[in-house]
């Protein structure tokens, strides 16, 4: 029957477009909020949040980093001890990727991607890829000392993680300046 395949052929694309626009939408997600992550971080005993000011050295620096001036003043983290955590957001193609860090003697411990809108690149998000942070530092260009392996299809999310690391290290240290 001559209408036979046709139909087939109408019926995998539309087989293979689900699938597609499936794989497409599961990329968005809320993993983890950052109560959640915090407490993980900190095992339940999370310490009180704190402000860091940002001069204008940080200010150009940050936005060095990002290609664009960051819109506040001051950036909220926790600390305990030589630990610090932050809560931090960078755009990926189009929207913001809201990402965990924990920073310990100038490197970078714990990278967690806790809320991704975009709906390419969310591989980004599993172990394969953060764990590639831990135990990453600066050199002496403010540079990451170790390469990432990127992901095809989500390069500029791949791009947005490296930044936030940079600059989670770049505030640890501020951090801990200001205390010595």
């Amino acid at each position: 029957m001559p209408g036979h395949g046709a139909k087939r052929t109408l019926f995998c694309l539309i087989a293979a477009a689900s699938l597609f626009s499936a794989s497409v939408s599961s990329a968005q997600g809320v993993y983890q909020s950052a109560e959640e992550f915090l407490a993980g971080v900190f095992s339940g005993q999370v310490p009180k949040p704190q402000r860091l000011r940002l001069n204008a050295k940080l200010k150009a620096d940050l936005r060095k980093i990002l290609g664009h001036q960051m819109a506040v003043s001051r950036l909220r983290y926790w600390q305990q001890d030589d630990r610090t955590a932050w809560i931090l957001e960078a755009i990926g193609k189009t929207k913001p990727i809201t990402t965990g860090l924990v920073v310990k003697e100038g490197k970078i411990e714990r990278l967690k991607v806790l809320q991704f809108r975009e709906s390419r690149g969310g591989e980004i998000r599993y172990p394969f890829f953060t764990d590639q942070f831990k135990g990453l530092g600066l050199d002496e260009h403010g540079q990451l000392n170790r390469s990432i392996d990127g992901i095809s299809g989500a390069t500029l999310s791949v791009r947005a993680m490296k930044k936030l690391a940079r600059i989670a290290i770049l505030l640890h240290e501020q951090v801990m300046s200001q205390e010595k």
